[in-house]
């Protein structure tokens, strides 16, 4: 069970790392102004749109990745067993 809370724990800290420098890249106007959830730029290069996309990506997959490891497989593991057993 500590290798899932691992691999899940690794999955959440490198895609909110990639998140948190695309964001500071895209959605921080200024030192001063609301940093990391800005809004995104308006008419986005090519090149931009890429890194808006990957940021938001690497969201999605940092929750369901640590979602899937410390949620979706204990429980899988633990029906199983129980239908096992049963």
């Amino acid at each position: 069970m500590a290798d899932e809370f691992v691999k899940g724990f690794a999955i959440l800290t490198a895609g909110l790392l990639v998140w948190m420098m695309f964001a500071s890249w895209f959605n921080t106007p200024s030192f001063f102004d609301v940093q990391l959830l800005g809004p995104n730029p308006e008419d986005p290069s090519e090149y931009a749109s890429i890194g808006l996309l990957v940021k938001d990506a690497m969201l999605v997959f940092s929750l369901l990745g640590a979602l899937t490891f410390w949620v979706l497989i204990p429980a899988g593991r633990h029906a199983r067993e129980y239908y096992a057993a049963n």
